[in-house]
């Protein structure tokens, strides 16, 4: 049997896990490098062009993760049907994710066009930090539909069950990437001096290239999956159960990312000191979870299988030992935070006030590193076993009945300050975690019907 072909519903749980963990956190590693790469060589513009596309970065990852959630249904609907062995029906629904990916392509392209500057001046910002900020928005929300049809050929391939094509392309275009952005921005070996809308072309082309290469990689049974336009019909039934599964999803992603705004208006008190250590530590824990994210990834496209495939405990069973290995693995991360805390903010930082702020910052995460990657493994699983309604519950009841009380209070009490705000955060970790296990425990996501 091809390699593609292997029946991810039988055999061994841990070794199926791992043979699609390990491509997704590649990916998802690579497709982080995108804003740092904008920022390296934007920054070399100026403060104007730096904010303005800082600014208009934030929007965008808005608009991304309302896409990306909606695509959560896709990713459901296609594991389900490919678990059970029916790939017309997989490939029907996929067919109708094309009409959502054009829809939400036209409305981002409408509000890039038109509103770009309208957003922007919510923030009472410079003229010129206006205006280098609406270029960016607006050629990255117009150019919308090569990251939602390349993102739409991502899905499909991981939920069938194939997770190193699509690393082998966010590889290839990422390394495009790469090279393209500072050609034209600068202008070098030829190439127009295009500024900060160089910028911008750059992720648009070299996203629509990997969409391209994706798209004819399904076309032509380059996969697991052959996806087909024959006898193509507007099936709203089967568009409408992909956008309710999808929108708890794409709230949970706008929560989130708002989540992260709000809770930086609890760090801002404290001076840049306290701002610039809370940026490190965010991108250290980045780094850190990358593995929950594939192993999450992974383990939520096997039980979506396994339940269509009419197998409920196996897809259990691959939830906890997904669960298991990340704790391990996050146990061995926390030790070494903990003991080499100061070394790990000196790579970005050799400020003594910096290093003691930030490296006890770290000693406070470490309390979360297992409940966040239990947590993000759990959340995974049920989005895209199609049960996304109560994930986007728990995040928003802890965040707004834990976070950001205990952001407010915990500062005040035994002169924790700014250490306060940060253990509100580890304590909004745990309680979701909690949360989460008892939901888990009750089965109610395995009888999820979609």
């Amino acid at each position: 049997m091809d390699r593609r072909e292997k029946d991810l519903t039988k055999g061994s749980i841990t070794r199926n896990l791992w043979s699609l963990a390990w491509p997704m956190t590649v990916s998802t590693s690579i497709m982080t490098l995108g804003p740092f790469i904008d920022a390296i060589w934007i920054g070399k513009l100026g403060t104007a062009s730096m904010a303005g596309v800082t600014v208009s970065g934030t929007v965008v990852m808005l608009i991304n993760s309302l896409i990306m959630g909606l695509f959560t249904g896709l990713r459901a609907m296609v594991a389900r049907f490919v678990g059970a062995g029916d790939k017309e029906q997989a490939n029907h629904v996929s067919q109708q994710a094309f009409v959502i990916g054009a829809v939400l392509s036209l409305l981002m392209a409408i509000i890039g066009l038109f509103f770009a500057e309208s957003i922007l001046r919510l923030w009472n910002l410079e003229a010129d930090v206006i205006e280098a900020g609406a270029i960016y928005m607006r050629i990255e929300l117009i150019g919308t539909f090569t990251m939602s049809f390349g993102l739409m050929a991502q899905s499909i391939m991981y939920a069938s069950g194939d997770s190193k094509t699509p690393m082998i392309i966010s590889i290839g275009t990422r390394i495009f990437h790469i090279i393209l952005c500072p050609l034209l921005i600068f202008g070098y070996a030829g190439f127009p001096e295009l500024g900060v809308t160089g910028a911008a072309l750059s992720t648009v082309i070299s996203q629509g290239i990997g969409g391209a290469i994706g798209l004819w990689i399904l076309f032509t049974g380059h996969t697991r999956l052959k996806i087909t336009l024959k006898n193509f019909n507007f099936d709203w039934s089967i568009i409408w159960r992909t956008a309710k599964i999808g929108i708890p999803a794409s709230l949970g992603g706008i929560h989130m990312n708002v989540g992260n705004i709000v809770f930086m208006w609890f760090i801002a008190p404290f001076g840049t000191l306290a701002i610039a250590g809370h940026m490190l530590v965010s991108r250290v824990d980045m780094l850190i979870l990358m593995p929950a994210m594939g192993l999450g990834s992974a383990a939520g496209i096997l039980a979506a299988q396994n339940l269509g495939a009419l197998q409920p405990e196996r897809a259990e069973k691959t939830a906890w030992t997904a669960i298991s290995i990340f704790t391990g693995v996050m146990l061995l991360f926390s030790i070494a935070v903990w003991i080499w805390a100061n070394s790990i903010v000196r790579l970005f930082n050799a400020e003594p006030e910096l290093i003691e702020m930030a490296s006890t910052f770290l000693k406070i995460q470490t309390v979360s590193y297992m409940c966040n990657g239990l947590m993000m493994v759990m959340m995974s699983v049920m989005n895209t076993v199609g049960d996304t309604l109560i994930a986007f519950i728990i995040d928003l009841v802890t965040m707004w009945g834990i976070r950001v009380p205990l952001a407010y209070f915990l500062p005040g009490i035994a002169n924790l300050g700014v250490y306060g705000v940060r253990w509100a955060l580890v304590a909004d970790t745990v309680s979701s975690a909690i949360v989460f296990i008892i939901y888990f425990r009750s089965g109610r996501w395995k009888r999820k019907k979609i």
